[in-house]
């Protein structure tokens, strides 16, 4: 009889547990015919090896954009799954503010796809974090639902307990490209008895949107100061532009 309790009481919890897990990542419906994917225009090669940055053309292996030859980023290399452009932006503000997250692992998958030359060799899949402030009130992290669905579908674990943003910054959103810079200086951290995770190691950084990159640097700068070894980032979407080198 026992027996027979501990068997529906697991049946009842694995029964709740496919509940939640279908409210975070609900079943995929999408088709190829799909009209909010239509006018994606997905990103890859040839690009800058450090940021990305699409080439029209092939330039040449280890080709810099612009920007990176004038001044390469903290972080190695950055992948983007597609431009954040009006074919995305709907797409993209749906899940970052909207709470849709029908799309997450179509994003990861896109994600494995565009930062196949990291996965191999990595250690962690580090989401950029959110201020608790921001994290209650936006009630969750988009980085990290995005890190956790794609350490499902890559060999690197998900560790959203080695960096911390423990500065309240005010919105990137209403700042200038070099005001962003200066917005996000000095508001990560990789607390003390984290650092032994972080030393040594192959970090992947994962965020929702590249504009300026200057929220990557600064992570980027904070992982490097603890002693990583190689800091690579992949985002869901970029702004496609030409812009000029942080100051």
């Amino acid at each position: 009889m026992d027996q027979l309790k501990t068997i529906a009481l697991r049946r009842l919890f694995l029964r709740a547990s496919n509940a939640v897990l279908e409210l975070v990542y609900p079943p995929e419906h999408q088709r190829e015919d799909d009209p909010r994917w239509r006018d994606v225009s997905f990103l890859d090669d040839p690009c800058c090896v450090a940021c990305g940055f699409p080439f029209e053309f092939d330039v040449g292996v280890d080709s810099l954009c612009a920007r990176c030859s004038a001044r390469r980023p903290s972080y190695d290399r950055l992948r983007s799954a597609f431009a954040y452009d009006d074919g995305s932006r709907r797409l993209v503000l749906g899940f970052k503010h909207g709470g849709r997250t029908q799309d997450v692992k179509r994003f990861a998958i896109q994600m494995r796809r565009v930062g196949r030359s990291f996965w191999a060799t990595a250690d962690w899949l580090v989401p950029v974090p959110l201020h608790t402030r921001r994290l209650i009130r936006r009630r969750y992290n988009q980085a990290a639902i995005l890190a956790n669905a794609l350490a499902g579908i890559v060999n690197p674990s998900c560790r959203a307990d080695i960096l911390f943003r423990h500065k309240a910054t005010i919105s990137q959103g209403l700042q200038t490209a070099s005001g962003r810079f200066r917005n996000v200086q000095g508001a990560f951290s990789v607390p003390d008895g984290r650092r032994a995770r972080v030393e040594g190691k192959n970090i992947v950084l994962i965020d929702d949107v590249f504009t300026t990159g200057a929220t990557l640097e600064a992570c980027a700068r904070t992982l490097r100061r603890a002693g990583a070894e190689t800091i690579n980032a992949v985002t869901l979407a970029r702004v496609v532009k030409n812009m000029a080198p942080p100051s």
